[in-house]
Order: C-alpha cells, then structure tokens, then sequence
C-alpha cells in the first residue's frame, strides 16, 4: 500500500516537511516514490504539487491523518469532492 506521509527535513529546532509517497511498510526517512509537496509549520507555509497528488491518489494511496488534515485546510477536497 502506498501511503502519502511527512518527512522531516531542516535544521533542529526549526523542522520543515515533505509531503512524500512511499511504501507503508518504509521507515520514515526511507525510498520515497515521489515528492508532492511540502509543509513548514513555523511560517505557516504548503506547497502542493495537485498533478502529482491526485496521480497517487488515484492509484490508492492513502493519506495519513496528517497529511489529510494538511489537504483539508488547503481546500484540497473540497474543489475536487473526494472525500
């Protein structure tokens, strides 16, 4: 199963994510399949790749509870209705 989920990157401290699809059984910091975006919580900034988002999600992967919440405040599902 594939799984759309953070990755931490940046210094200590100041934490940046990607928002990553990988393999569910991978370690965080594992082989990804593509970048789709990123998130920075301190500046309060997301980059979304949509093109390559709804390619994985169109081909079942999953997001985690987490990343859903992120596409969620981005509006993400409420243009396209899925869920």
């Amino acid at each position: 199963m594939i799984k759309l989920r953070l990755r931490r990157c940046g210094k200590k401290q100041r934490a940046i994510y990607r928002i990553i699809a990988i393999d569910a059984r991978s370690r965080r910091e594992g082989r990804d399949l593509g970048k789709v975006g990123f998130y920075d919580p301190i500046n309060k900034k997301t980059y979304l790749n949509v093109s390559a988002i709804l390619f994985f999600l169109e081909k079942g992967a999953q997001p985690t509870k987490t990343v859903h919440d992120i596409l969620r405040r981005t509006e993400f599902f409420k243009e396209r209705s899925l869920g």
